[in-house]
């Protein structure tokens, strides 16, 4: 479940990435009244860079400024170019909200977009300092705020151990919080499906804290009898040898339950599984990202001629002459580890991964 001071750390990992939602309106104010950017460059300015756009033509966009203190944000080339210009206002657009950490994580990330690059150790030097003050922040976060790869990031954050305060859980770049530990979501997701089995996946997901892939494996998991985290998480107990009492006895009350992988069982898992996919199908179908463009239609069409239920493949076991049937077992096993496979890309790129 995520805790209050979970939830503080994912409001202010939100603010990081919005502070500049209500930037729109732009302001003229005197130089004299601002004050130097934290600036993420180690050598400081160019004064190449600022003696050009000092000579140049253009109008400069707005620099950003924090109103409560009257630093700059974003900015320093254009404040001192307009210095030299003789300049004494210059256009700004304030920031209302936010502290010292996040305002440099903005500094960080304006300077990746536009404007003189980054150097590749400034860049570094901002990942340090950001992984140390603001360590919920997922590795993907990081780089994606500093412009460098994630592996630089998880190397710094594996470097810097001792510096950085201990978390339960990562915010990725959706700004949504993943535990580091997901025994503890697993284990909750397990009691959840235990005490209702036809709880949807979404509210599994929801109530234990984490991700639809992670609770559609812990209902597979406990479909299959097995425990919903796995032993690399620290959550799988050792499993009784064949033949002991404990599993003998475990088999006996699955046969009085009805529990056993009977046909019945196998068409009320069906109905589940199909279900849970055509909800989550519809649910893509309305997604104008998807809807109105041709790359989007044909994902569509392919995930919609590929929705087989478990239902219909009784009825397709019948159809399969029995001199096929393991050719047609391999070609199905073979289209279901692409899939698996297509499945774990997805969600290794997605948002917060």
């Amino acid at each position: 479940m995520v805790t209050k001071k979970q939830e503080a750390q994912q409001k202010q990992s939100a603010l990081a990435r919005n502070l500049l939602s209500d930037a729109c309106s732009t302001f003229v104010v005197p130089i004299s009244a601002l004050l130097p950017a934290d600036s993420p460059r180690l050598a400081g300015e160019s004064a190449e860079h600022t003696r050009m756009l000092a000579e140049s033509e253009a109008e400069f966009p707005p620099i950003i400024v924090h109103r409560p203190s009257m630093r700059v944000i974003d900015g320093m080339h254009r404040l001192q170019a307009a210095v030299l210009r003789g300049s004494e206002t210059i256009e700004v657009r304030f920031v209302e909200d936010g502290e010292g950490h996040d305002l440099f994580v903005l500094a960080v990330a304006a300077n990746i977009k536009h404007g003189l690059p980054l150097t590749r150790a400034d860049r570094q030097a901002a990942a340090e300092r950001i992984v140390c003050s603001h360590p919920q922040w997922s590795d993907r976060a990081i780089a994606r705020a500093t412009g460098i790869a994630t592996k630089t990031v998880s190397a710094i954050r594996a470097r810097l151990a001792d510096r950085i305060p201990e978390t339960r859980g990562r915010i990725g770049r959706d700004g949504r919080l993943r535990p580091l530990d997901g025994t503890e979501g697993r284990i909750l997701a397990g009691e959840i499906l235990r005490a209702d089995p036809d709880a949807s996946i979404r509210r599994v997901a929801k109530e234990a804290g984490i991700s639809v892939g992670t609770a559609f494996d812990v209902r597979r998991r406990l479909m299959s009898g097995e425990d919903p985290a796995p032993a690399a998480l620290g959550g799988e107990c050792e499993e009784p040898p064949a033949g002991s009492p404990v599993q003998e006895e475990a088999a006996e009350q699955d046969v009085s339950r009805g529990t056993s992988s009977s046909p019945a069982r196998r068409r009320a898992q069906g109905r589940r599984a199909a279900q849970e996919a055509s909800d989550i199908l519809k649910m893509l179908m309305k997604d104008p990202s998807l809807r109105y463009t041709d790359s989007g239609r044909v994902l569509l069409r392919r995930l919609s001629s590929l929705g087989i239920g478990i239902l219909e493949w009784e009825d397709k076991v019948e159809a399969v002459p029995k001199h096929c049937a393991h050719a047609v077992a391999d070609y199905a096993r073979q289209v279901a580890d692409s899939w698996m496979q297509f499945a774990e890309q997805l969600e290794s790129s997605a948002p917060g991964a």
